[in-house]
């Protein structure tokens, strides 16, 4: 997972564009707060999303080319179709960093695959080769389990599946398991690139699914499933589709769930709905944990041996689940 990085040419070009877009937005923003103090939240089961998480996990480390990476491959495939007939399996090769050639599969469940208005929801379901931000270097070359980046979010898509189900949507859904997001080069690998991270990301943006692909909007979950996590307002998100992150914000709060939603903007970041914005064009928001306690910026455990099961809350869980369903079930 991903490496902070400055949108400078973009930044300094939006800073000119953007001004009169953003006075305008003060009156769609208040009315954005004021709808969602209405809303209702949607159901969703933190205890099945935790489930979902951890038979991810009992995998081992989901690094592409190995025999977890396959067996949770088609674990994920069988319990998608459980919810829906529409799943697509992509598979596809991507170099990496090194030069070595990594066998992957982005995977697509989709629900009420007639509407022509969809959204778009995405994690990625691989796991760290390295864990390189270990405190001990002995474990620098260890893949690591990925219980929080990566497997949390793909828990809690699963158990959307599994309410969409239940109760279908009023639009179209796509949910979007990526692959090859986390084989960037090690930190002291001397690499100095970004198009390494996010190799599935950038596949599907350049030849989706269904071809021309579109939606209203996207939704990344990247790190959702530590304790007393806070996601901020990342820059990528608030660059490409500010009214939206701006929208999932009230409405998290709204249900519940401000300490968890701030509004506080930070950094840009490369992660794969950087591809899905530029690439794709569907403007795609980044719900991720930001920690400025930490020198990375994320989740205290990030690419570490400690990226476990023990740091996975059901509380965050519900929260972010919660929230993503509700923004669902309240599109038309």
């Amino acid at each position: 997972m991903r490496y902070i990085f400055a949108l400078l040419s973009i930044l300094v070009i939006g800073s000119f564009t953007s001004c009169k877009q953003k006075t305008a937005q003060t009156s769609d923003e208040s009315a954005d707060a004021d709808i969602a103090k209405t809303i209702k939240a949607a159901d969703f089961n933190a205890d099945t999303a935790y489930y979902f998480v951890n038979e991810q996990v009992k995998f081992g480390p989901r690094v592409p080319n190995s025999k977890s990476h396959v067996k949770c491959a088609s674990w994920l495939e069988a319990t998608l179709k459980k919810y829906t007939p529409n799943v697509i399996v992509q598979p596809f090769t991507a170099k990496a960093f090194d030069g070595t050639v990594l066998n992957c599969s982005n995977i697509i469940a989709s629900f009420n695959p007639k509407s022509t208005t969809r959204i778009l929801l995405c994690s990625h379901w691989d796991s760290r080769p390295f864990a390189d931000n270990d405190p001990d270097s002995a474990y620098h070359s260890t893949p690591i389990d990925g219980a929080n980046d990566g497997a949390s979010g793909v828990g809690i898509l699963l158990e959307i599946a599994r309410q969409l189900k239940i109760s279908p949507a009023a639009i179209g859904v796509d949910i979007l398991l990526l692959d090859g997001e986390d084989y960037g080069a090690p930190q002291d690998a001397g690499f100095t690139g970004s198009d390494d991270w996010a190799l599935g990301s950038q596949y599907w943006s350049r030849y989706p699914h269904v071809p021309s692909y579109t939606a209203r909007f996207g939704i990344l979950l990247d790190m959702v499933g530590a304790e007393n996590a806070i996601f901020t307002l990342e820059g990528t998100s608030m660059y490409y589709a500010p009214d939206f992150a701006q929208r999932v914000w009230n409405l998290g709060a709204s249900i519940g769930y401000s300490d968890y939603f701030s509004t506080e903007r930070t950094i840009a970041i490369t992660d794969d709905h950087v591809y899905i914005n530029q690439l794709r064009q569907v403007p795609t928001i980044d719900i991720i944990q930001h920690d400025q306690l930490t020198q990375s910026g994320f989740y205290q455990y990030w690419h570490t041996m400690k990226d476990n099961m023990k740091g996975i809350s059901k509380p965050t869980l519900m929260a972010v689940g919660q929230t993503i369903l509700t923004v669902v079930r309240n599109e038309k």
